[in-house]
């Protein structure tokens, strides 16, 4: 519901775009494709700002810490897809659903998705390269590959809690910083798609397969931590 949602108001939007560049039409249909499609944008990133966000809530929990790195992956994807949103009406003050949507994006990148980078850079790749198997030395390139695109990751978030912080303070943001903004989220979709393809089709289906029972216990135990969480190993509540 909220993917069609946010279909419907950024296809209104580039209607939006459109109709401006056409002088045949009426000024009145461009007036009222942005005003549908700030309404629509607006209902949307309110579902997105509401929906849960913290790790296991999802199918997987800790006898499966790959899967619920995975299901991290689906709350990144969520998030990213609510600062896309934000990016096409920024140019706007912001409606109260677009505030609390953008506050809900940032506190999940600034706060969860660090521990999300941690879970992986200081429990699970390690554990991956002290492996000797022919198949994790092969992916040792994209290990180095992802942990790079983390850190750029990380300076375009800095970019964009900066301007979204200024903008939720202001209301308004000046032209260079509505273009700074939409630069650093379609960078950030475009590192993230391919990151996650990478990690949800390669390196998490391998470690799955290459981890000992006890390592991914160790890597769950970590995990949790992280959280201030139990690390629940199975559906009774045992630890």
């Amino acid at each position: 519901m909220i993917r069609n949602l946010l279909e419907v108001a950024l296809g209104k939007v580039s209607e939006r775009t459109a109709a401006s560049q056409d002088l045949g039409d009426p000024l009145t249909r461009c007036t009222t494709s942005f005003s549908f499609s700030v309404a629509v944008l607006s209902a949307a990133l309110g579902l997105l700002s509401h929906m849960p966000v913290q790790i296991g809530a999802n199918a997987h929990h800790f006898t499966d810490p790959t899967g619920l790195l995975s299901d991290c992956h689906r709350r990144i994807e969520m998030f990213l897809r609510s600062l896309q949103a934000v990016a096409e009406v920024i140019d706007q003050p912001p409606t109260e659903h677009v505030r609390r949507a953008l506050e809900s994006a940032l506190r999940y990148f600034s706060q969860a998705a660090p521990k999300h980078t941690a879970d992986e850079e200081e429990s699970l790749f390690p554990r991956l390269r002290q492996m000797r198997n022919p198949e994790v030395v092969a992916a040792f390139s994209h290990l180095e590959k992802l942990e790079e695109e983390h850190r750029f990751a990380a300076r375009l978030h800095e970019t964009v809690e900066r301007i979204a912080t200024q903008y939720l303070s202001n209301g308004n943001l000046a032209d260079g910083e509505i273009a700074d903004f939409r630069r650093s989220v379609a960078s950030l979709g475009t590192i993230f798609n391919q990151h996650i393809s990478i990690e949800d089709e390669l390196i998490f289906p391998m470690a799955s397969r290459m981890l000992s029972p006890g390592e991914k216990q160790k890597v769950a135990n970590e995990m949790a931590g992280r959280r201030k969480v139990r690390a629940i190993t199975d559906q009774s509540g045992s630890t």
